[in-house]
């Protein structure tokens, strides 16, 4: 059976139709899935803008523009495989831990079955209890962190989960390759040199906004894949890796990022590599104007389903 994809736009306009992501089928309209996109609005994590808990919304409403063929991998991914949207996973607004739980259980629950998972934050806390399911699945994988930040700090107030600390506690956990994982467009001030050894420690290398500047992206994409090889890869993607002019809508924006362009042809890159799971994260709506984060947060995200339409290389 052939897979059910979006609504035809030639036949209802772009601004009708389902609010599921891209207008695809709900996951209670298929039989089975390939990948299952689903939201976690989630922002308690966060340290200082909130509002990401409404990113899941408003980059489904930014997605509508989408179109089914991507001419520059030369794919149309909802033919290659069957993508359906899953809603939205509920979790404890007011206990992160609690909440931590609800995802990792609700990853569990949609992946049981060999999908994979796109996931729309929501605050990078929620990189943690996705990684620990995909690790109990195909054990540590290739973390590629697009971000401004390097979020493997220790603690904030305290608190040993928050959206700066997940990839710390991932490491910590096993759950990360620390021979093939690397952070991509970070940038900007740190607390002193000691976060830069920390974050080498735990398993990092790092492809900076200031170096894929200088060397240019075709030199930031060899980097890339040469770290990761042919492992199993797992892409998080945090919005702020962009420059705030790309996506103003985030909760911790840093001068000097990536522009859209840059991030969307580093993405393709993927195409070929064994991508098991993505996320995008702090999407934070009420920053935003012009849809202009969710629309590049939607074509993060088409651009990692294409990825995931094309066979292992």
């Amino acid at each position: 059976m052939s897979p059910i994809g979006p609504v035809d736009a030639s036949r209802i306009p772009r601004y009708n139709g389902p609010g599921t992501f891209a207008r695809l089928p709900r996951l209670d309209e298929v039989t089975s899935t390939d990948v299952a996109i689903v939201g976690v609005p989630f922002d308690t994590g966060v340290s200082y803008r909130p509002g990401a808990r409404l990113g899941p919304a408003h980059v489904r409403a930014s997605s509508k523009l989408l179109r089914p063929y991507n001419p520059a991998l030369d794919v149309s991914p909802f033919n290659a495989m069957q993508v359906a949207d899953a809603g939205d996973i509920a979790c404890n607004p007011f206990n992160i831990d609690e909440a931590v739980t609800d995802i990792e259980r609700g990853a569990d629950a949609l992946t049981g079955d060999g999908t994979r998972l796109l996931t729309i934050g929501g605050d990078h806390t929620i990189a943690l209890p996705l990684l620990r399911s995909v690790a109990r699945r195909h054990g540590p994988v290739a973390v590629v962190h697009f971000d401004a930040h390097l979020d493997t700090w220790d603690t904030y107030f305290g608190a040993s989960i928050t959206h700066g600390t997940p990839f710390r506690r991932a490491s910590e956990e096993g759950l990360i390759d620390r021979e093939a994982s690397m952070h991509v467009g970070t940038r900007g001030p740190l607390y002193s040199d000691q976060d830069l050894a920390d974050d080498k420690m735990l398993g990092f290398s790092a492809v900076t906004s200031p170096e894929i500047e200088i060397d240019g992206v075709a030199a930031a994409i060899e980097r890339m894949l040469a770290r990761i090889g042919d492992r199993p890869v797992y892409v998080s993607v945090d919005i702020d890796v962009l420059d705030p002019a790309h996506a103003p809508g985030t909760g911790t924006p840093e001068a000097g990022g990536m522009t859209s362009r840059e991030l969307l042809r580093m993405l393709r890159a993927f195409a070929g590599t064994n991508l098991v799971g993505a996320d995008i994260v702090e999407v934070s709506p009420s920053y935003d104007h012009a849809e202009i984060t969710g629309i590049a947060a939607a074509h993060v995200g088409y651009e990692l389903l294409s990825a995931m339409a094309l066979p292992k290389a």
